[in-house]
This record gives C-alpha cells, structure tokens and sequence, in this order.
C-alpha cells in the first residue's frame, strides 16, 4: 500500500469509528461534585441540610448522637437546602449533624432466595431466617415498557372465587382495583386469592396497614404452602412515610424482575390508597401546595406511575396480574383515590357494606362492578349469560323496599317476576365459604346451571 492509499485508508476509518462512537453515545453519566453537607433544619417530617449537592431521589446518611447513621432520600431542593425525608425513624438528631451523600439510588436485591420470604421495605428480612443472598440486583423505580411492545391480555385467569371467575372474568396480566370501606372483607378476598389464584408467584405488599395483620396474613392467610411460592414485603402503618413509599416500590420491582424471568405474577397490594397517602404526607412536608381534598399534585403523577409498571411485558415474558385495595372513605366511591384508581385500572371491583351486612361474603357488588377486559377472554354465550344475571339483580334491587314490605304484586314485571323466583339460587351462587375455591370452568358451569338449567 502506497503512503497516499495509507493515509486515505486511516482517514476512512477514522470517520467509521467517530461514527460508531457518535452512535454508541459513550459520554459517561456526570456525577457532579461531591460534597460533605450538615443538617440546619428538623420539621415534623422533613430535614433540611447544606452544603450537600445529592441528586433527586439519591440516598444521604445522618449522622445522630452516638455515632449512629440512619439513611434518608434527596425529596427536593430550595436554593442552597437540600431536602431529605428519612427511611427509619429518627433518634438523637443534633443541629449541625453531619450529612454524607452516598451517591447512590434505591436498588432492590432479587433471586431465588426470596421465595418464602418477609422483608420490610428496605429489603431487610423480618422472618428470622438469617440473611438474603441476592442473585442480582435492579432499580427501585423499575424500567417502563414500550406500550406497543406489551403482549395484549387474550388469556383469562383463575382467582379461584366463583362471584369474579363467572361474572368478572380476570385476564392475565390486568391491573384491578379492590374497592370498599373499612370492616367490608376486602383483606380476607385478597387472601381468598392468594391461595387459589393460578399463578407461579405471589408478591404481596402490605402497605400502611396494622402491624398485627403482617403476622395473621404470613400464617393464617398464606400458610406454610402458600410462603413457599410467596414473597411479603411489609411496610406497616407506623413506619415513615418514605419507607411505606419505598414498601410499594419495591414490591411491585420483585414482581417485574420475576415477570423478566418468563414467570406468571399475581401482585397484590394493600392498600393503593395507604401508598397515595404516605406521597401526600411527603408532598405537604416539602412545601407542595395541597389540591384536591388536601392531596397535592404529586400524589396523582405517582399513581399511574406504580400502576403502569404492572401488566403483561414485552414479547411474550411472563406477566403480572395486579389487585390493588382501595379504601373508600366513610363508603364514598367518589372520594379522589377511587375516582382516581378507577381511570388508570384496568377494572375495579366493588365490595359493599350493605352486602356484608346481609351476611353474604364476599361482598361484592356485581351491579357497579367491572372487567375492562371482558370482551377479550369471554365468548358470546358466556357474556350474554352475565349481562342476564346483572338485569335480574338491577330489576330485584330497583323493587327492593316492596318485596320487603310485601308490597310488590306478582305479574306487575315479568324480569322482577324472575328475580324473585331465582333470588335464593343466585345468593347462594355469589357466596362463597373463604377456604372453598372455584375454578374458571366450574364457576362458569354454575352460571349456566343457575340461568338456564344447564
């Protein structure tokens, strides 16, 4: 090669590998200046520090009296204050405390080892069985998907209780709302679903809930069977806001790393409303102005943000089926959490007091209850089989107060007529002893059994 064809040759491939370079987009991520801070202002929840230069969502460490560290989260910034709110509760804090940014995001530890395990929402175990070892690790805040890339839900799923099966038919893959007050059974259908659902793992985030109910749901609920394919990750009510936060975070990261792995996820959180209310005590603690019934903007940015993570995922790996509770203050299906859930979920159904008052569980209310994906996983017959059924209850429910006073005459409306006749029959098909399951094809038989003789 002459010198002339040399140079032109180098030249050539120098463009290709700029090019290449240019594509690949090596620029390292800037990490900014690193910088010790200390702690000029403790309020309620929120310390304030100076002189730290932590990122949005970084982690700092404290330091107290006696030389303990307690971690906290970068929530915001004013000037030259660094906002923190911390994971664990704080003890012996001191005016000019130390504050050292870790440099580092929330993570999640994954694997195997986690299967029949409780942790709380840092990850650290609460069962007793020693430590955790971790296969591989993943973000807190997980990766979104490419809408377009998710396989769509054709494929329904078996929860195991009779009323949801045949009338609300769940697909796999869909994210459901769970909506009642206080005292309905919402808790006691979640574990109704947790031992029977077809799935081949269950995460279960017990979020802002009583202390007492982590321990009644691991072993009365669960069992020792159930723990075995289970994962709990408990964040109770006494724990600080952040840490109920991080609870629902990584709950929902456990489940996405077991759907990567080509895995069939039933996700259940309780409750969705507990998570909305530790971000609008975070909000309010840093200065958010308050909005709707207190709830400051954060809080409905954070929602679809929890919820959208759930689903089916990309090209066909594995699902993840989700139930969220939500708690419908003094029974009020309009309060701002519910009307919110309802737009961002795929269904929701609804459990009453009025139901669980007559003694029938679960309580579910099958006239405002819905399955977005119904169309998608049932046929015609079955579909027009529940809309019979929902007409029969609307007609008895609409006629109520007169067949209770004996004032309602026979012949008057021959859909009331019919109600009348099958009420017994289809009480006795909407209840459901909590330790009985109903499969998809034996809760649809009963169906027909009950509407057309079958």
């Amino acid at each position: 090669m002459t010198s002339i064809a040399a140079t032109y040759w180098e030249e050539a491939r120098n463009l290709r590998l700029a090019g290449r370079l240019r594509m690949a987009d090596p620029q390292p991520e800037a990490l900014g200046l690193t910088r010790e801070g200390v702690l000029r202002r403790a309020v309620g929840l929120t310390l304030e520090a100076s002189g730290c230069t932590s990122p949005m969502g970084s982690r700092c460490r404290v330091e107290t009296s006696g030389g303990r560290w307690v971690e906290a989260e970068v929530v915001g910034f004013s000037g030259e204050r660094t906002f923190l709110m911390p994971t664990a509760h704080l003890d012996g804090l001191l005016p000019n405390a130390r504050v050292v940014s870790m440099r580092q995001k929330g993570e999640v530890a994954v694997g195997e080892g986690l299967l029949g395990r409780v942790i709380d929402s840092d990850g650290v175990p609460l069962d007793g069985r020693g430590p955790i070892r971790a296969e591989s690790w993943v973000g807190l805040a997980g990766v979104s998907i490419n809408p377009l890339m998710r396989e769509p839900i054709t494929r329904s799923l078996d929860v195991g209780v009779r009323a949801i099966n045949a009338m609300l038919p769940i697909g796999r893959g869909q994210r459901v709302g769970l909506f009642a007050g206080s005292g309905v059974g919402k808790s006691t259908l979640l574990g109704m679903m947790t031992r029977f659902t077809a799935a081949d793992v269950i995460v279960v985030g017990l979020i802002g809930e009583r202390g007492r109910e982590v321990r009644d749901f691991v072993e009365a609920t669960l069992g020792e069977e159930g723990l075995r394919r289970a994962v709990v990750v408990a964040a109770p009510a006494d724990r600080p806001p952040l840490a109920r936060l991080h609870g629902a975070l990584r709950a929902t990261a456990i489940a996405e790393y077991y759907r990567d792995q080509g895995l069939h996820v039933l996700l259940l959180m309780d409750s969705l409303t507990r998570y909305a209310q530790a971000q609008r005590e975070i909000g309010l603690s840093v200065g958010e102005p308050p909005t709707t019934r207190g709830y400051p903007p954060s809080v409905f940015a954070k929602l679809p943000a929890l919820v959208e993570r759930a689903g089916n995922g990309a090209d066909g790996r594995g699902s993840i089926t989700a139930f969220y509770t939500v708690l419908t203050e003094g029974d009020d299906q309009q309060e701002p959490i519910a009307d919110a859930s309802r737009a961002i979920l795929d269904g929701h159904i609804v459990l009453t007091r009025r139901i669980a008052d007559s003694g029938q569980y679960p309580a579910i209310d099958i006239e405002v209850s819905v399955s977005r994906v119904m169309q998608d996983i049932t046929d015609a017959p079955w579909r027009e089989r529940i809309r019979k059924l929902k007409r029969l209850m609307s007609a008895y429910n609409a006629q109520r107060d007169l067949i209770a006073i004996g004032a309602y005459q026979r012949g008057n409306d021959p859909v009331v007529d019919e109600a009348l006749a099958r009420w017994p029959a289809i009480q006795h098909f909407l209840g459901q002893d909590v330790h009985e399951g109903a499969d998809v094809e034996a809760s649809r038989a009963a169906l027909a059994q009950l509407l057309d003789g079958v």
